[in-house]
């Protein structure tokens, strides 16, 4: 027989789970003032498009929040069409594109057919304590006031913006990353123009068709590690280039020991030329402009040994990859930092809103 699990004192068992014994269980419709529907005024009349009201589609939303205004409409275009103004404060629920989306009004705003506009009984609900997907029949637990309530939005508020202002930070050090490649790479006097062909180098094909989940050495493909093997192929650093499908002209290096499919080409490069600068001048080069085919996008050896670049001596190389090497750890440990932060603020959801931990 299963044990019943043990409440501690102060909680109670609920249809939601255990819960602190001053919240309630109530339905989500049962605290909603109304739904408001969304529409798209017709493109066929310019005038309902250069107005001053912002109206917004689902692929506005990001991480739970109105994150660009694309568009503006007229009030006439409010009159004449299907869409509606949700006052500032009140929920935005993405109910088609996108399905399952949430944020909240920063101002007020027009919305598309993507939406419902979700008014909430505000002398009853904190707004910013809703985050789940699913709406008027779903039971959530409810902390006794609205007070508790927006102390744990807040709370939650926060995390996010930490969240949020790391995004940037990040999007900062790629833009600054992507203007250093341009620089750095860009050819210079006493540099040499070779074709890849007339490097010390091989391309070759991968020869790994097998995609077993088991096995101590990777297998990579088109799309990163696909499987593992017991034995392995290759060893060493190389380049990887995804040859076939959607992912053609994909860059990639590996080290270690490892497989490689065939659908994958793989450079190999001799001691006097550096591999992390070749491989900074394959991204920036942008590799997929050479794809061709409609029906199996693809990219062959051949291609690559006829590109031109133009290189400096092996020490200048060295240099110029380290530098950038150097910023891709950077931004590589801001991305390991957010994933943390992204788990915390879940931690923090899953405990705040279901009062494992009170803040009042």
């Amino acid at each position: 027989m299963v044990e019943a699990m043990k409440i501690l004192k102060g909680y109670k068992k609920t249809e939601v789970g255990i819960i602190p014994n001053d919240w309630e269980v109530n339905i989500l419709g049962n605290l909603i003032e109304k739904f408001v529907n969304g529409g798209t005024p017709s493109t066929q009349v310019t005038e309902y498009w250069n107005g001053n009201i912002p109206w917004i589609t689902g692929a506005d939303i990001l991480n739970q929040k109105v994150a660009v205004i694309r568009r503006y409409i007229s009030k006439e275009a409010v009159k004449n069409s299907s869409t509606n103004i949700i006052e500032k404060g009140n929920l935005l629920f993405v109910s088609r594109t996108g399905v399952g989306k949430l944020a909240i009004a920063p101002f007020d705003i027009a919305i598309s057919q993507d939406f419902t506009g979700i008014y909430v009984k505000q002398s009853e609900l904190s707004t910013q304590g809703i985050t789940r997907d699913t709406l008027s029949s779903f039971q959530i637990p409810l902390p006794p006031t609205k007070s508790e309530q927006t102390t744990i939005a807040t709370a939650l508020n926060d995390a996010d913006a930490l969240i949020t202002q790391l995004e940037k930070l990040i999007a900062k050090k790629r833009n600054i990353k992507r203007g250093a490649m341009q620089e750095l790479l860009r050819p210079k006097e006493g540099w040499e123009a070779k074709k890849l062909g007339e490097i010390p180098l091989s391309v070759a094909s991968g020869k790994s068709n097998t995609q077993s989940k088991e096995g101590k050495y990777p297998i990579y493909g088109s799309t990163g590690i696909i499987g593992w093997r017991n034995v392995y192929d290759y060893e060493g650093n190389k380049i990887l280039i995804a040859r076939v499908g959607a992912n053609a002209g994909t860059v990639n290096k590996v080290s270690g020991k490892y497989c490689v499919s065939d659908n994958t080409l793989i450079v190999s490069l001799q001691s006097n030329i550096d591999i992390d600068f070749i491989f900074f001048k394959l991204i920036n080069y942008h590799l997929n402009r050479l794809v061709f085919g409609s029906g199996q996008p693809l990219i062959t050896g051949g291609q690559l040994k006829n590109l031109e670049f133009s290189l400096p001596s092996k020490e200048e190389q060295t240099r110029i990859a380290q530098i950038l090497s150097d910023m891709d750890a950077e931004i590589e440990a801001l991305e390991k930092k957010l994933e943390k932060y992204k788990m915390i603020k879940q931690g923090m959801m899953q405990n705040l809103l279901t009062g494992k931990i009170r803040l009042v």
